[in-house]
């Protein structure tokens, strides 16, 4: 009787650990970011993904939720953040040509070639904030960005 009785618990322990850990499973999602028109394959694309209100712009690179690294070849580049619980996200996009991990600027502009979700160009007038740039993240997706160069 007692053997059944541990039994019983333990398989209810399992069952809830399998259905816990399903379910933390089922709430994460995959997001694809992918960038095809870089004017050289110098240096690295630095992707920084972010999910809070006021983090963008981020001049220094230091305010993001996570950051991939991809390499650029042939003018393309491409990377995937994993594991991500629904909620509402923005992607920068920098093509570190000398890859020294910073915004290089000429006046206002970046000298290198940057770009954000759901942007086309940047100008004073369209100036990139979290609240432009980002999108509802509820299933796994894929988003491309559009380099601008200055």
């Amino acid at each position: 009787m007692k053997i059944m009785k541990t039994l019983l618990t333990l398989l209810s322990i399992f069952t809830f650990g399998l259905s816990m850990a399903q379910s933390t499973k089922e709430n994460h999602y995959t997001l694809h970011i992918e960038a095809d028109n870089f004017r050289n394959s110098k240096g690295v694309a630095q992707f920084a993904l972010y999910n809070q209100d006021g983090t963008i712009p981020d001049e220094k690179l230091k305010k993001y939720f996570k950051k991939e690294v991809g390499e650029v070849q042939d003018g393309k580049s491409s990377v995937t953040f994993k594991n991500l619980p629904k909620g509402r996200y923005a992607v920068t996009l920098l093509h570190d040509e000398n890859s020294n991990e910073e915004i290089d600027k000429t006046f206002f502009f970046p000298k290198e070639g940057f770009g954000l979700t759901n942007f086309d160009k940047i100008s004073l007038s369209n100036r990139p904030d979290f609240s432009k740039a980002s999108f509802e993240l509820t299933g796994d997706t894929t988003k491309k960005i559009k380099l601008i160069y200055k």
